[in-house]
């Protein structure tokens, strides 16, 4: 579903965010994406969605090259990064359906998925009030919302779990099984290492823009915890 294969990114100032990295994301997996901060994770992350431009290497979603086709890619890609800017003169409600239509999202399936993802993420009765009368945890409600208005095949988040209460982050796990349960993929940073490691099945660890672990969860944490791992190959950064 999400090939990486040498994606190196240096910024103006002369320093390299990602340093030829490479990596695998299998149609069904939940792959946590583990790292210090400045280590390379939402450098890496963007670099994936488009928001940023690299010079070396090649990033393909779902077979296809997002420099040569960024629209196909976005087609079948949602993300949802560490602070979501939403349109604060919106109300939830009309932001939906601004989303919804963009993806070409028919009026009924629109409705209908809005209906479910704002009961199930207990927003709907707040849809008609303005995103800028929203809390933190309501904004990133009304954004994992419409990253899963189009039924994305690749859903990328960042740090996802800031700001949301036990109960949303709790239906936010299942509605991730639930993607890869349905043939999709989940690639998503986060520091939160006991989340990661129950819900993860691959787990990759970068450390000044370099990979240093990737691999099965099973096998990488079978005698330690995924905290211990993390603390043993960057110990010293």
């Amino acid at each position: 579903m999400l090939e990486i294969r040498n994606l190196t990114k240096t910024y103006k100032n002369g320093k390299k965010a990602v340093d030829h990295l490479s990596l695998t994301v299998a149609n069904g997996d939940i792959y946590g994406f583990i790292g210090h901060n400045g280590a390379g994770k939402s450098t890496t992350i963007k670099s994936v969605v488009g928001v940023l431009d690299f010079e070396e290497g090649e990033i393909r979603i779902d077979g296809h090259d997002v420099k040569r086709e960024p629209l196909r890619c976005k087609q079948v890609t949602a993300y949802i990064p560490d602070n979501p800017d939403l349109y604060e003169h919106l109300t939830g409600i009309q932001y939906l359906n601004f989303i919804g239509d963009i993806f070409g999202v028919t009026p009924g399936e629109k409705e209908k998925r809005i209906r479910e993802y704002g009961d199930r993420f207990e927003i709907t009765q707040a849809l008609g009030d303005s995103i800028g009368s929203y809390s933190h945890g309501m904004r990133q409600k009304v954004a994992i919302i419409s990253a899963l208005i189009h039924e994305p095949r690749l859903l990328v988040l960042d740090e996802p779990f800031v700001g949301l209460d036990p109960k949303a982050s709790l239906m936010l796990k299942e509605t991730m099984r639930e993607i890869c349960s349905r043939g999709g993929a989940i690639f998503f940073s986060t520091h939160v290492l006991e989340v990661a490691q129950k819900l993860c099945n691959k787990v990759a660890i970068i450390r000044d823009g370099r990979l240093v672990v990737d691999g099965d969860m099973e096998k990488l944490v079978r005698d330690h915890s995924l905290e211990d791992l993390f603390m043993e190959v960057t110990d010293g950064e």
